[in-house]
């Protein structure tokens, strides 16, 4: 599960990317989470059970956002 190894430095996805996914949580300010490879990506305008296509759209450290396409 990505997160786990702290010496892995890049995200196992990158923007621009689109993917299918479940969202599967709803974050504190209401977007959807999913996640790819193990990596948290905040979808917004997403509800919890919802598959959608997404466009990863910005990358951090730690987590993406993408937008539903």
């Amino acid at each position: 599960m990505y997160g786990e190894d702290e010496t892995q430095q890049t995200a196992p996805i990158a923007e621009g990317e689109e993917y299918e996914v479940k969202i599967e949580d709803v974050g504190k300010e209401g977007d959807g989470i999913t996640r790819v490879q193990g990596f948290v990506v905040f979808v917004p305008d997403t509800k919890v059970g919802e598959e959608v296509k997404i466009r990863i759209t910005s990358v951090r450290r730690r987590f993406a956002f993408a937008e539903k396409i």
